[in-house]
């Protein structure tokens, strides 16, 4: 997935580093409320459905605003553009902190998902732009990044929710204010003359079929990754330590899997048939956790068990993604994001408004079902995504490109 490292991966300039904690504590945000949804309901006395809006807020708001990053960061830089979106986050963080309501806690989450989107956009791009030790030494540095920031997000949510369920918003706070004192008086601007992006270039590359066809895929795929991160904390019924510590183990198993195995495993076959032979996979533990939903420990082993496998995907998918036309990457990737984004979005609720009226099983099985209708897109797609197969391309630019959408 990445190149090789053209020298020592550790030595780093300094806002290299500020950008890299930043990161760290912004990937934290994607699974830090996993462990607080069951406290946040007792507390606020909202219903399931009103709690996992929580995730709908955040990630429509991500997805749609990554049609406009690339057009903004082009128009006032890097650096602005990472502070504006660090700043945003430490602003609705708090507020989510001390709000009183259920409804205001989504509203702000959905001002932390903009600022999470322009943060994340920008970030790649800054560290590889600054690094020592060539591009290959920077993916690196943003892939250890990414990882740890999705494995220690739900565990600091269940340390800090422990003490109350506004405790991870707190903690987000002043860990992003460090980052952006840090971005601000370590990054340098990045001067000389910008190439602005048309704004209508993502929508545009919709019309692509290749990329269309991966990206309603994603879709589908994203409704069975945010239904096993989103919705299974209720039905564990663990204290908020016990379901971080839970999905400490998915954020660990999906780290590894993305960052090690799934670019193993593209060096001995095609990206589509990893993506065909993973999500049935998928879909299988899925099914799984719906039959073994009332046992904890299995569902445990099967959310792990689905980290493994969501971290495959997301990297070959997303990857895919980068060769399915010849579109700029950073646009490919911003449209490709917006779509799948909608289905993370509605697939928290839907899943809480299923248990309610059918029972736990019932939100299992409709993320495999979508899940498998993912592989089916792929599969009638072949014949437009034959040219993803192709190994030719330049691996490092790629690499960069995967990570943004993945973060996305």
């Amino acid at each position: 997935m990445s190149g090789t490292p053209q020298g020592p991966v550790w030595r780093q300039p300094a806002q290299v580093w500020a950008v890299a904690f930043a990161c760290v504590v912004a990937f934290m945000g994607i699974g830090l409320v996993d462990p607080i949804l069951p406290a946040i309901a007792e507390s606020l006395q909202a219903s399931p459905l009103e709690t996992e809006l929580l995730f709908t807020s955040y990630l429509l708001v991500t997805g749609l605003a990554m049609l406009v990053t690339s057009w903004i960061s082009s128009r006032i830089g890097a650096k602005s553009t990472l502070l504006i979106g660090l700043a945003l986050i430490v602003m609705f963080a708090l507020l989510c902190a001390v709000s009183g309501s259920v409804d205001w806690v989504i509203g702000f989450r959905a001002g932390w998902g903009l600022g999470n989107a322009l943060f994340i956009s920008t970030a790649l791009a800054t560290i590889v732009g600054a690094a020592a030790g060539g591009s290959g030494a920077a993916i690196v540095l943003y892939e250890a990044a990414l990882g740890l920031g999705i494995a220690v997000g739900p565990l600091l949510g269940g340390l800090l929710g422990e003490v109350s369920w506004r405790g991870p918003f707190f903690g987000v706070v002043a860990l992003m204010a460090i980052g952006f004192i840090a971005v601000l008086a370590l990054v340098r601007s990045d001067g000389g003359r910008r190439e602005p992006v048309p704004f209508s270039a993502p929508f545009r590359a919709l019309r692509r079929p290749a990329l269309a066809v991966l990206a309603v895929a994603a879709l589908f795929y994203n409704i069975g990754f945010f239904v096993l991160l989103a919705f299974s904390p209720f039905p564990l019924g663990f204290s908020a330590m016990g379901i971080g510590l839970t999905f400490f183990g998915w954020g660990v198993a999906l780290a590894v899997t993305s960052v090690w195995v799934a670019p193993a495993l593209m060096r001995r076959a095609s990206r589509t048939a990893i993506i065909i032979t993973t999500l049935p996979l998928l879909a299988i533990d899925l099914i799984a956790a719906g039959l073994l939903v009332a046992t904890p420990t299995a569902l445990v082993v099967c959310i792990i068990v689905g980290g493994l496998l969501l971290g495959v995907m997301n990297t070959v998918l997303t990857e895919a993604v980068m060769e399915a036309t010849d579109l700029p990457r950073s646009v490919a990737s911003s449209a490709y994001s917006a779509v799948r984004f909608l289905g993370g979005a509605m697939a928290p609720p839907v899943a809480a408004a299923l248990a309610h009226a059918y029972g736990d099983t019932v939100p299992y099985l409709f993320a495999a079902a979508a899940v498998l209708l993912a592989a089916l897109t792929v599969l009638v797609g072949r014949r437009v995504l034959s040219h993803i197969d192709d190994p030719s391309g330049d691996e490092a630019d790629d690499a960069a490109a995967i990570l943004i959408g993945d973060a996305a």
